[in-house]
């Protein structure tokens, strides 16, 4: 198999890949807190995670995807209140939304989509555990919280000082803590959805969610790929890793990897600003596969920044795309070629740059350079209809891997009867005939 490197946080260097079962490959990515519509930067790392998974697998790898639901949240708690509804039917109303926006980039969803809900039992005993263990003590105020420092190499993931981290600004202040740095394993609670635990009413802890789908999912403690947004770093990822440390002694996954912001016309993207570009708003203006494109554009690890220029240029170069693919496809019927299904491997120059940490902008370089030497074989005077087939296929196994869907008019005997016409009317120089012919076939996308 070709060698794949990725920019590991866990080393912040650019490590090879080494799964730890050879032929397959584990991964998790952080999924929503379904208490609302998500905006455009909640969908980057659904993109940049799904290429990775297309191109494990056209590598040769087995995979196995998971992605998580947080259905238990203050927010979610607040947004029920709201609405006058219970939690369940706010979770499952946004589920619903996300996996229609994810379905809408062309994404796959993961191979399982567990629920904090689900795992309630198994999160209960994890925290009785790390009790027992000693790493984790209740208060006065029926809270559970995590002792940090008795982890070591806290920080490690995300270089924060644990004596430079500031009160209140990065970590939740709470009288009832041993130390300002702790963290909560299990809140108790007297409103909202509540569970019952040995230790008293209430709800478990974000950092701790994670860390037992893990385990509960995949069902080991120790995991190829770790995914998420830059911002969940610290102190989430962080907190992820303390936990995994003094339950298995491992650091969860060996490979963290984390995707950059995105700006909005330089500025960063947050709720809390009010400076949002929801998902299903872009997606009802524009198109998915536009998103996708446009996140695609710019390597994973650095912000996106999204004004109305970078958006027009990114529709033009998506365009020019399009329009290949579909005069390609008509050109090859028209003479005599079927687009009978047929895989083909994407070009080795093409896997070596996604290869090369998911450098999905090199890759979009290269398939744009493909199709422009494409486009000239097919200003041939008598092109190879088996070479533009195979060019055509080839196109396709590199769209396939960057999940950009373009489709394409698949030729009826109607077609091509009307193809006929509209050359007996151009050569009979019966322009009103051949113009209204003409419109038809655009319409058909036979023409363009």
């Amino acid at each position: 198999m070709m060698d794949i490197k990725l920019f590991n946080g866990l080393h912040d260097k650019l490590e090879t890949f080494v799964p730890i079962h050879q032929g397959q490959v584990t991964m998790y990515v952080c999924g929503p807190t379904v208490y609302d519509f998500v905006h455009i930067g909640n969908l980057r790392p659904v993109v940049v995670f799904d290429v990775l998974k297309k191109l494990l697998i056209a590598l040769g790898y087995q995979v196995k995807h998971v992605s998580n639901y947080t259905d238990i949240d203050d927010r979610i708690i607040e947004k029920a209140k709201k609405e006058n509804l219970d939690e369940k039917t706010i979770a499952k109303k946004f589920i619903k939304a996300y996996q229609a926006d994810v379905a809408n980039m062309n994404a796959s969803l993961p191979d399982m989509t567990p629920t904090v809900t689900e795992h309630l039992p198994a999160m209960i005993k994890f925290i009785q555990s790390l009790m027992t263990k000693g790493f984790a003590y209740k208060t006065p105020s029926g809270d559970v919280f995590f002792r940090v420092r008795k982890i070591k190499d806290y920080g490690r993931l995300s270089h924060v000082d644990v004596n430079e981290i500031k009160v209140g600004a990065r970590v939740e202040k709470n009288q009832h803590k041993e130390d300002p740095l702790d963290f909560a394993l299990w809140k108790h609670t007297t409103e909202g959805i509540m569970f019952d635990a040995p230790f008293g009413n209430g709800r478990p802890g974000w950092h701790t969610e994670c860390v037992v789908m893990i385990q509960e999912t995949f069902q080991q403690s120790l995991i190829d790929i770790h995914g998420g947004g830059f911002d969940l770093k610290f102190p989430h990822h962080e907190n992820e890793i303390a936990q995994s440390i003094a339950m298995n002694q491992t650091h969860l996954a060996n490979y963290w990897l984390h995707n950059g912001f995105i700006n909005l016309n330089a500025e960063k993207m947050s709720k809390s600003t009010g400076n949002i570009f929801l998902a299903k708003d872009f997606l009802s203006t524009y198109e998915g596969p536009l998103l996708r494109y446009l996140l695609l554009a710019t390597h994973y690890r650095m912000p996106v920044n999204i004004t109305s220029t970078i958006i027009e240029n990114a529709q033009q170069e998506l365009s020019t795309l399009q329009i290949a693919v579909q005069q390609l496809a008509t050109f090859i019927q028209l003479h005599g070629g079927q687009l009978i299904n047929k895989s083909l491997p994407a070009p080795i120059e093409f896997l070596q740059a996604l290869s090369n940490d998911i450098n999905t902008a090199n890759a979009l370089t290269y398939l744009h350079q493909y199709v422009k030497i494409t486009n000239g074989f097919l200003r041939e005077k008598t092109p190879s209809v088996n070479e533009l087939l195979h060019r055509f296929f080839t196109i396709q196994a590199m769209l396939t891997i960057l999940g950009l869907f373009i489709s394409f008019p698949v030729l009826t005997k109607e077609d091509h009867q009307l193809y006929k016409d509209y050359l007996s009317a151009k050569q009979a120089q019966n322009f009103l005939k051949s113009d209204t012919i003409r419109d038809a076939l655009k319409k058909r996308l036979i023409l363009i």
